[in-house]
């Protein structure tokens, strides 16, 4: 892969911290945009700017043309089987959010329960919990083990135990933590056999794995445009068509409704608009759909053998560090293989995780450090707080070299 090339397609690599070249290794929480997008983005609020599916006006029909356009694209990417099973939102959170209120008005009874893993970011865990409490359903935790992997004979306790089945599974794709991608074809293999629907936060997974949701065989997948090298405010709800037709609507307003009078008469637009309500973030969308034709004009195989490079040669010189613990690491689990993407949390012994990326701040290079969202997760690890390394397709072997070597002498320093 010619990452020389990739890296000169994203404006913001180029820049300086502290008089330092910038090495962004934060993209597990955003990612930085191409050229390509950009060029959207300023074209249409430079000038194409008009409200979608509102007018008959030039402006209103080419932004509708985009936004319809990119909404295809999207179905494509993910092999969908109709642009009505592809919702926008602003995001991964507000697609587990609209998830879990309109699947909870629709489906959910008191008593009845929902299944989340012990490895889920707050925003796999929280709408649930809301949700939990508007309809008195129970929420159950299918917890990981310390390797990070979950044990498929404990799932299938929890969904065979006595009397009413669960509703829903509810699963990362890939954690954001611990970088590991979960065996979601077996998973949803179990789940599916007791009759138990399946939703995916793909919010990683999207970004590192091709997602074929006809294959997964996924009843929903959500992800966020702006950690796939598009926009901030948009993401995408797939469901599939049968729930989103039973599914009552999240929000009300113009553009979901087919028909309104006083006092009760309101009747809702077909799919996919009776999920989306109001203005959408139509320049975003298309900002969001040219990210996916950027990702779409690269050689997958070798942006997957990169990637696979960085963490092969990652995991070496991590573990190598004295005292240092990498979280999630890969290997076969319960008779599961369980790859991982080059997403790296850690601890290290005699430096606290905030100390460490201020320091690494200073050498030009961006890391995470805190909870990273996942505050059940670390529990589970007795900790607090993790540094966290995330890489993309544009970051290098010489980036990874220098962050190990700054690593190294930030610990000097600290210890």
């Amino acid at each position: 892969m010619n990452c020389s090339h990739i890296r000169e397609q994203f404006p913001a690599l180029s820049q300086k911290v502290y008089g330092k070249p910038l090495v962004y290794l934060d993209n597990g929480a955003t990612t930085q945009k191409p050229r390509q997008v950009l060029d959207v983005l300023q074209e249409m609020q430079g000038g194409m700017n008009g409200n979608i599916h509102r007018a008959v006006h030039y402006l209103s029909v080419q932004c509708t043309e985009r936004y319809d356009r990119a909404r295809a694209t999207i179905r494509d990417f993910i092999n969908a089987t109709s642009v009505n099973e592809v919702i926008f939102t602003s995001g991964t959170t507000a697609s587990l959010n609209l998830l879990a209120y309109s699947f909870g008005q629709t489906y959910i009874r008191p008593g009845d329960r929902i299944v989340i893993t012990g490895a889920e970011h707050h925003s796999n865990i929280v709408p649930w919990q809301m949700m939990c409490k508007r309809t008195g359903a129970l929420l159950e935790v299918w917890d990981i083990d310390d390797s990070g992997a979950m044990d498929p004979k404990k799932l299938e306790q929890i969904l065979d135990k006595p009397g009413e089945k669960p509703k829903l599974l509810a699963i990362t794709h890939i954690s954001n933590v611990l970088g590991l991608v979960n065996p979601l074809a077996d998973i949803i293999r179990i789940a599916h056999y007791y009759n138990i629907p399946v939703a995916v936060d793909g919010a990683q997974g999207i970004v590192h794995k091709k997602v074929d949701v006809q294959e997964m065989d996924a009843d929903f997948y959500v992800f966020s445009g702006h950690k796939l090298y598009g926009p901030t405010g948009t993401g995408v709800l797939y469901g599939k068509e049968k729930y989103l037709e039973e599914m009552v609507p999240w929000q009300g307003g113009g553009d979901m409704i087919e028909k309104v009078c006083l006092p009760t008469g309101t009747t809702y637009a077909p799919l996919p608009l009776k999920f989306e309500a109001g203005t959408a973030n139509f320049i975003g969308v298309a900002g969001m759909g040219a990210a996916i034709e950027f990702i779409n004009s690269l050689n997958a195989f070798n942006v997957e053998a990169h990637e696979r490079e960085i963490t092969t040669k990652a995991m070496a010189s991590l573990q190598a560090i004295e005292g240092c613990r990498v979280y999630g690491v890969p290997g076969t689990y319960y008779g599961q293989v369980y790859e991982k993407i080059p997403v790296f949390s850690m601890s290290i012994e005699g430096a606290h995780p905030s100390d460490i990326a201020t320091l690494l701040d200073k050498m030009g290079i961006a890391a995470r450090s805190g909870m990273l969202c996942a505050e059940p997760l670390l529990g589970h690890f007795h900790l607090t707080a993790v540094l966290r390394a995330s890489f993309a397709l544009y970051n290098t072997l010489e980036e990874l070299d220098y962050f190990v070597e700054s690593l190294r002498k930030v610990l000097k320093m600290l210890r």
